[in-house]
């Protein structure tokens, strides 16, 4: 394995990270299919067992936690069942939920998927998306300054209400205040409510949705990095393109193109937070972009090989990177 990456994956050891945004517990129903349903031509599912994943912004975390480095998750969940359960997933991965606002008149996101035969039938979101009032985002702005030495700040933005204009602009003030970088996971949107994060990871469509155009070759995807750095003022820009690998785009015009490293798709759910989390732990260990953007990418490449969300161990990422390069 290339001594670089070998230091920067035992520097993320020693950090520190928060991730701030949208948890959520993803729960898969396993069953069979053998009848349709008499009352609507739809298949009848017959449970055999049920599992549950962490997710969103929880997820991020729990990749970050398996690379070695210390976590804190600030959020919001609700006062039931589901953020019960979220709080033993946490415990079960390493972390706590003492960070996270419990809020009486917001449901924990919950995407229940139904499988039958390792099929997807059906997903169902149980979720409210409005945006979190002052009170809640003020609590959650508390627990992130309350959070104690932090080396990297993840903005995990799922849409889910938690990261309102408020909350952005005062933890990428934080971030700058504590000469962290401050990475964000955007969604689809004015991507200018993200401008002074030091970096984003959009996927492809995110891009093309925030730059209004469609990318169909290099020079329309150079064009569109360079505009998300113009609106955002972010020093990059890691674009993830799926079964075309990713593309970095830096502020002084560096630019790199990384081919994919997966090499057997199973299920593509949350291979976004793997990136993130790897990509902004490397940065928080000092590395450069384009040295995090390929750690981030061999990740990536991990995540995907199982069904939902993962969380990629710094084992494994070496075991990887040595399979590469033996020296």
């Amino acid at each position: 394995m290339n001594k670089e990456y070998k230091k920067i994956l035992a520097a993320i050891a020693r950090t520190r990270l928060a991730v701030v945004g949208d948890s959520m517990v993803d729960r898969f129903l396993w069953g069979t299919v053998d009848r349709i349903s008499p009352e609507a031509p739809v298949p009848v599912v017959r449970i055999q067992r049920e599992t549950a994943k962490l997710g969103g912004a929880a997820n991020v975390a729990a990749n970050i936690r398996a690379l070695g480095a210390g976590v804190v998750l600030c959020g919001v969940c609700g006062r039931d069942a589901v953020a019960d359960q979220m709080e033993q997933l946490l415990l079960e991965k390493g972390m706590d939920a003492g960070a996270m606002t419990r809020c009486g008149d917001r449901p924990t996101t919950v995407k229940t998927r139904i499988l039958a035969h390792n099929q997807q039938v059906v997903r169902t979101d149980h979720e409210l998306s409005a945006p979190i009032d002052e009170e809640t985002g003020a609590a959650v702005l508390a627990a992130i300054e309350g959070a104690g030495r932090l080396d990297g700040i993840v903005l995990s933005d799922y849409g889910k209400g938690v990261l309102t204009p408020e909350v952005l602009r005062e933890v990428i003030a934080l971030g700058h205040e504590l000469g962290v970088p401050v990475v964000v996971d955007p969604k689809q949107g004015d991507f200018s409510q993200y401008r002074g994060v030091t970096s984003l990871t959009p996927n492809q469509k995110e891009t093309e949705q925030a730059c209004t155009t469609t990318i169909s070759d290099a020079a329309g995807l150079r064009e569109a990095g360079r505009r998300l750095l113009d609106r955002t003022g972010a020093e990059a820009v890691l674009v993830t393109r799926g079964e075309e690998g990713m593309a970095l785009f830096e502020k002084g015009g560096a630019e790199h193109h990384l081919p994919t490293q997966a090499t057997r798709v199973f299920d593509v759910t949350g291979a976004g937070d793997t990136v993130i989390a790897v990509y902004t732990a490397a940065l928080a260990a000092g590395a450069d972009f384009a040295a995090a953007a390929v750690l981030a990418n061999h990740a990536a490449g991990l995540a995907v090989r199982e069904l939902g969300t993962a969380a990629v161990s710094a084992e494994q990422l070496a075991a990887v990177l040595e399979q590469e390069d033996p020296t």
